[in-house]
C-alpha cells in the first residue's frame, strides 16, 4: 500500500490486561520490541480495508499470542514517527486463551501491575495510555 509523504499513518492496539489468579486487580501486559528496543503495549498498522478493532485484536495475537475481548475504547494517541503523523486507536481489552512464542517483532512480554508496568515502558505517552486504561479496568 503506497501512502503520499506525510499522510496519516493508521495504526491500533490494546492495553491488554488479566485477572491474575491470586486476585487483587488487574495485570497488564506489555511487549517487548527489539527493532526499537522498547516496552509498549501491543499495536500496528491497519491493513487495507482493515477495522481499527480488527487490527487491534490481529496485533494482540500476533504480538502477545492471546486472543482477547475489547472493553472500553481508550483516547486515539497521536503522534510522530519517521517524519509522519500517526493516530492509534486503542482498546482496553481482556486476555482469554493463548500464550506467547516469541517472533521477530516481539521477543518478550510481561504481566505486570500498573505500578511496575508505568516503570517499565519507555514512552511517556504509554504511561499516559495506562492511566486511561486503568479508569475502566476492574478494581477487584
Amino acid at each position: 500500500m503506497t501512502r503520499a509523504a506525510g499522510s496519516t499513518v493508521r495504526a491500533a492496539g490494546c492495553v491488554l490486561w488479566r485477572r491474575p489468579p491470586a486476585g487483587g486487580g488487574a495485570e497488564l501486559c506489555l511487549v517487548h520490541r527489539p527493532r526499537y528496543d522498547d516496552w509498549s503495549f501491543p499495536k500496528g498498522k491497519l491493513k487495507r480495508g482493515e477495522s481499527p478493532r480488527d487490527a487491534a485484536l490481529r496485533e494482540v495475537l500476533e504480538e502477545t499470542g492471546h486472543h482477547c475481548v475489547p472493553g472500553a475504547v481508550l483516547p486515539m494517541v497521536r503522534y510522530v514517527a519517521n517524519g509522519r503523523p500517526k493516530e492509534v486507536t486503542y482498546w482496553a481489552a481482556e486476555a482469554t486463551a493463548g500464550a506467547f512464542v516469541p517472533n521477530d517483532e516481539v521477543d518478550g512480554v510481561l504481566w505486570l501491575r500498573p505500578a511496575a508496568a508505568r516503570a517499565r515502558l519507555t514512552q511517556p505517552r504509554d504511561r499516559e495510555l495506562l492511566d486511561a486504561a486503568l479508569r475502566v479496568l476492574p478494581r477487584a
